[in-house]
């Protein structure tokens, strides 16, 4: 079938971000404070992606232990959220999430920062020509419509703005193979001091010889505290799913569902502290982990994790370990995964840089692309995938995108330098960056 509309150009801005979760929120603010006229288009009805509709539970950390490396925006989103909440940041580690102090964190900052958006607008089409995108076509409810910009910014998480414009991007291992997902959900009623101190899957291979499981899953990320009687599930996982493919999204989310009733039985019946907690709810997005990696004009390796690398065009740097979830319930990845995760980490102080250049897609020329679809091989997609990782890419990206705009420039060719002193100015933690060349 062949299908024609016009389209009113109802959004023509500076910098477009599309996406906004915690990459994407961080870019528009970035972008916005820089001076651009920005616009971010998210969705679903909130900010934050995963952190917040997806019910993720925690940060994993901002900082190696001896410096808060996803400083900036990561640590304003953080401390706005901990105010809400009356907590202190205080220290450089994993924090827990209250979904709905981070959703009112995001809509303050973006709205204090001046940046257009809506909720409920989701990209449906890209239009590009020559290598350089022309406009985006957007579907919200009240119709089809197109919105152009001088530079863009894919925070979609997969990548869809930049493989829709026809940047090169891989996806999962050799064989297409992908990072099981996992539906989150958060849970009231749990007696946490006399649950303190367990490993959540200490009881598992009792179960599952027990028949509590559909499929044997023996990795339990676990439950985190929230608050003194509620904790937040990051529990059971979605194999075979692919994030790009609605379809298989629908199946999934329809099994992650389902699961949840086996992990009540789990936690009830094995573990101690959990026996009368109930199901609050579950989140209104699947946990994805891995989809495409948008290909640029550098790929961060495995290798540069090992070496601890720095660059001259680095715009943050970064300490998560490696941490590929299976893409099977085979023992054989089980046990594959605890010797990447355990093998590849850091001790207090070290960390990894980020450069520039993974920001920067080949085959397109006015785009940037933020958060878990950057530049990266799988290995290191696994590290700089998670929240704080993000913002580091995002407000680099925002930054990026507001200097390229303003100055008529294309993102290769962006003073890198200048990028470097706006982000170290925001109090982010740049080590290797000095004033003189």
């Amino acid at each position: 079938m062949r299908y024609a509309k016009d389209l009113v150009l109802r959004v023509e801005t500076d910098v477009l971000v599309v996406g906004g979760g915690p990459a994407g929120c961080a870019a528009a603010v970035a972008a916005a404070r820089s001076g651009a006229g920005v616009y971010l288009v998210e969705a679903s009805a909130c900010f934050g992606g995963l952190g917040t509709a997806g019910l993720v539970p925690a940060f994993m950390q901002f900082g190696d232990g001896a410096n808060f490396c996803a400083g900036a925006l990561g640590r304003e989103f953080l401390e706005r959220m901990l105010r809400y909440d009356g907590g202190v940041a205080d220290h450089t580690g994993g924090y827990s999430i209250r979904a709905e102090s981070l959703k009112r964190a995001y809509d303050d900052m973006i709205g204090e920062s001046g940046s257009g958006f809506a909720f409920h607008t989701s990209l449906i089409d890209a239009v590009a020509e020559g290598g350089e995108i022309r406009y985006c076509v957007l579907s919200g409810k009240s119709g089809v419509y197109a919105a152009r910009a001088k530079v863009y910014v894919d925070a979609t998480g997969d990548g869809d703005l930049a493989f829709w414009s026809g940047a090169p991007c891989e996806k999962g291992d050799a064989d297409g193979n992908m990072m099981a997902g996992t539906l989150c959900s958060l849970w009231e009623g749990i007696d946490w001091a006399r649950a303190g101190g367990r490993q959540d899957g200490e009881r598992l291979e009792d179960a599952i010889r027990d028949g509590v499981f559909e499929r044997p899953d023996r990795h339990l990320p676990g439950m985190w505290r929230i608050t003194d009687r509620v904790g937040g599930g990051n529990i059971g996982h979605a194999y075979g799913v692919d994030g790009t493919d609605e379809r298989s999204l629908t199946e999934a989310l329809v099994y992650g569902r389902r699961l949840i009733d086996r992990y009540e039985r789990y936690y009830k019946e094995y573990l101690t502290g959990f026996e009368n907690m109930e199901l609050v709810a579950t989140g209104s997005l699947m946990g994805i982990r891995e989809t495409r990696r948008v290909m640029g004009e550098y790929v961060l390796t495995l290798r540069d994790f090992i070496d601890r690398a720095s660059f001259g065009d680095e715009i943050g740097r970064y300490c998560y370990p490696v941490d590929i979830h299976a893409s099977d319930d085979s023992v054989e990845g089980y046990e594959k995964f605890h010797r990447e995760h355990d093998g590849y980490r850091y001790g207090r102080g070290e960390s990894y840089g980020i450069p520039y250049r993974i920001l920067v897609p080949r085959g397109v020329r006015n785009l940037l692309v933020a958060g878990r679809c950057v530049s990266t091989d799988r290995a290191m997609q696994s590290s700089i995938r998670v929240m704080p990782g993000c913002y580091l890419t995002g407000q680099a990206a925002g930054v990026a995108a507001a200097q390229c705009a303003l100055g008529g420039i294309e993102p290769s060719r962006a003073d890198v330098r200048s990028i470097q002193r706006t982000l170290k100015s925001m109090g982010l933690y740049l080590p290797n960056y000095t004033e003189s060349p």
